[in-house]
């Protein structure tokens, strides 16, 4: 073994048979690693190579990563319920996201730690619940309260990879931390803003607006006018400069997230007529009125009244504005595919929560019901066992850091709470957990402290809730939901359980996730 320095600037005493044989690996440096990595080496007038005989492998001392390690394409979306044409059962036209799941995994039973944008992401970007993060409002920064918590892409820059953040993908707005400045190699950019900033851009005239219902707006103008139509340009350029790299590329999409205003070409692609009212716009019999919300992001705190026509357009909405993310998406997987980078590259899909549209008489999100806790997930493995399968294993969204993890080869992270899915993702009839936690405070959107936490926990046919005082932890009221023959959440059966074993289970890991303490 024998150490090479070789100045490609400067005269050095060099040999010359050596320095045609350093120009050499520079070059199968450059194809190997990346020439923006070397090409700072090379700049920095030494290179350093370590030189191994008789194979004459090439390693550069000052990087220590593998080319062979998958590349990271992290996909973010915002208030995406499970509405896309792979999960069926939609009118929701979604043929990007539909191919991908046909490469990947599509997670059928996936939830969200809380149904609301910053603790959801906070907890999936750590790998910790809301709990252990002390973060279940829009204003605490994860690092608030733990500040030197190392995040998913830190943990991926810290070994080795270039990590990126384009759009949203930690919270947007409210924190005094803008994002998350530990996490990325280089400044993140379009990740904060407020959703009602995301107006047309156009630089002709403005076409008019052709719907009528509140926080809607139907335009023709390009997709680039808008913010995820910016953020998959962006998405498109990073990749560009990124493929000789091995990267954690995060892409954040905005949306379906109100305001729902998508391009006029995406109403389109929708007849309002055969779209359709909610089945069950009626809050669950024996609920308990804590489990509901006035839905204020929508309707004001004074609780706008909708009428039908109001809610099929609001509907239409949603769904134009799914289609229109999808688009987005499908330009970057284009060019993940024309690239070449797809055969090395770990494409991940998640949405932080889920969100209602009129079902049980609510709107948006902050409830622990099903529509609000269950989320599309699809992970894409290069090489996978099972390409196109879909999977019943109970699974969440903190899962994704422990897996990602693992499927990368890098360092076990330290005090995660999630498992790593690879026994899904190898054989999609495995489960690794017996249930799915997901919480939410009351008031929705507390000050200070909140009063009371709802506590829920979903089983294999189950969804048992307990909402707890917060001081005292006192249950002050409690829910089940029996999804074999009511998976729409309509009768709350606590008082009557049909399974008292079931129940007893339920509880049983409800109280080991969720310790009953006094708040301090």
């Amino acid at each position: 073994m024998q150490v090479v320095w070789a100045d490609y600037k400067h005269s050095t005493p060099v040999s010359q048979g050596f320095k045609s044989l350093a120009n050499v690996y520079l070059t199968m440096a450059k194809v190997y690693y990346g020439e923006r990595r070397v090409s700072a080496m090379y700049d920095s007038k030494r290179f350093l190579f370590l030189l191994v005989l008789p194979f004459f492998a090439f390693i550069p001392v000052a990087d220590g990563t593998h080319k062979t390690r998958p590349n990271v394409l992290f996909i973010a979306v915002d208030d995406l319920r499970v509405e896309l044409g792979c999960y069926g059962n939609t009118p929701a036209i979604t043929p990007h996201i539909d191919r991908l799941a046909k490469r990947g995994t599509l997670f059928l039973r996936a939830y969200c730690q809380q149904a609301l944008c910053n603790p959801s992401r906070a907890s999936l970007m750590t790998g910790r619940r809301p709990d252990t993060l002390r973060v279940w409002d829009l204003k605490t920064h994860f690092r608030d309260t733990h500040p030197d918590v190392v995040s998913l892409p830190q943990h991926f820059k810290n070994n080795g990879y270039h990590t990126q953040n384009i759009g949203k993908v930690f919270h947007n707005w409210r924190t005094v931390i803008k994002g998350d400045l530990a996490s990325w190699s280089v400044p993140a950019v379009m990740h904060y803003a407020t959703h009602g900033s995301d107006t047309p851009q156009v630089k002709s005239e403005m076409p008019p607006n052709l719907v009528k219902t509140t926080r809607c707006e139907c335009r023709d103008v390009a997709d680039e006018a808008y913010f995820d139509g910016r953020i998959a340009e962006l998405a498109i350029k990073a990749l560009g400069e990124l493929k000789e790299e091995q990267f954690f590329l995060a892409v954040g999409f905005w949306k379906p997230h109100l305001p729902f205003n998508a391009p006029k070409r995406y109403w389109d692609m929708y007849d309002r007529q055969k779209l359709a009212l909610p089945k069950n716009p009626e809050p669950p019999k024996d609920v308990p009125p804590i489990a509901l919300h006035n839905g204020r992001e929508l309707l004001g705190t004074k609780g706008l009244e909708l009428t039908s026509d109001e809610v099929l357009e609001l509907r239409h909405g949603y769904y134009a504005a799914i289609s229109y993310l999808d688009a987005q998406i499908g330009k970057v997987l284009s060019e993940l595919n024309r690239l070449g980078l797809a055969e090395n590259t770990i494409v991940v899909f998640w949405s932080d929560h889920g969100f209602h549209l009129g079902e049980h008489g609510l709107w948006c999100k902050t409830s622990n019901f099903e529509l609000d806790a269950r989320v599309p997930m699809i992970i894409s493995i290069p090489n996978a066992k099972s390409p196109g399968s879909k999977t019943e294993s109970l699974v969440e969204l903190l899962d994704l850091y422990p897996t990602l993890v693992d499927f990368c080869g890098l360092p076990k992270a330290t005090d995660l709470e999630g498992v790593s899915l690879r026994g899904v993702l190898d054989d999609p009839e495995t489960s690794v957990k017996q249930a799915a936690f997901t919480q939410h405070p009351r008031p929705a959107y507390y000050n200070n402290k909140p009063e009371v936490m709802g506590c829920s926990v979903r089983t294999d046919r189950f969804r048992y809730t307990e909402w707890r005082d917060f001081k005292s932890g006192k249950v002050v009221a409690r829910e089940l939901y029996d999804h074999q023959s009511d998976p729409r959440e309509t009768r709350n059966i606590a008082a009557s359980p049909p399974d008292q074993d079931g129940l007893k289970q339920a509880k049983e890991l409800l109280t080991k996730t969720f310790i009953r303490r006094r708040s301090p």
